[in-house]
């Protein structure tokens, strides 16, 4: 039996990942995204939920439940919170993906995208690394209209990020999503390269 070939899709924020991968889906490839699947399990999770409030106190969880905005303010005034929180959401997520792997084994190609694919070192997983990419000029224009947010929040956003040189040197393949080649056509290039 041939075991499926994993590509893991990772990118800075606005660099189009989610785009990438929703043209996967539709070209009928199974897409794993890390980044749904943990916010689902901070909220479904008994002991994410139990060790997160113990992290940072019972109110983090509304009735609609975990509040995200608070955890980002917390977390990026302190980077140990951050790490704290990263050692109880990534091990379990980990066991997600390999469980996901195992039930699609029959498929040619599975895809785990996520942004902090090499910082959290789920890379071990997959096969290639590939890596999706823009200008920060773009990415930045793309978060504004995204999420509402200024240019500066933006370039903070990105600065917390692993650098794109730093991507780059990790990857096996790029696709950039800032010129006029069609996305389909650069996914089967890439593809057709594995």
């Amino acid at each position: 039996m041939n075991l499926p070939k994993i590509i893991g899709i990772t990118g800075g924020i606005g660099s189009g990942k989610s785009t990438v991968a929703k043209a996967l889906r539709l070209m009928g490839y199974h897409v794993y995204d890390t980044d749904s699947e943990a916010k689902k399990l901070q909220n479904e999770h008994q002991a994410i939920i139990l060790k997160t409030k113990a992290l940072f106190g019972e109110q983090i969880y509304t009735k609609e439940g975990l509040d995200r905005k608070a955890v980002a303010r917390l977390v990026f005034a302190d980077a140990s919170l951050l790490s704290k929180l990263n050692e109880i959401v990534h091990p379990v997520v980990e066991d997600a993906i390999k469980q996901w792997i195992e039930k699609n084994q029959n498929d040619q190609f599975l895809f785990v995208e996520s942004a902090i694919l090499l910082e959290c070192g789920f890379n071990k997983y997959v096969d290639s690394v590939l890596l999706v990419s823009a200008s920060e000029e773009l990415r930045i224009q793309r978060v504004m209209a995204r999420d509402g947010v200024s240019a500066e929040q933006v370039k903070s956003r990105i600065s917390h990020q692993m650098s794109e040189d730093a991507k780059i040197q990790q990857a096996n393949y790029i696709i950039r999503t800032d010129d006029e080649v069609p996305l389909q056509d650069k996914i089967n290039t890439y593809l057709a390269w594995l």
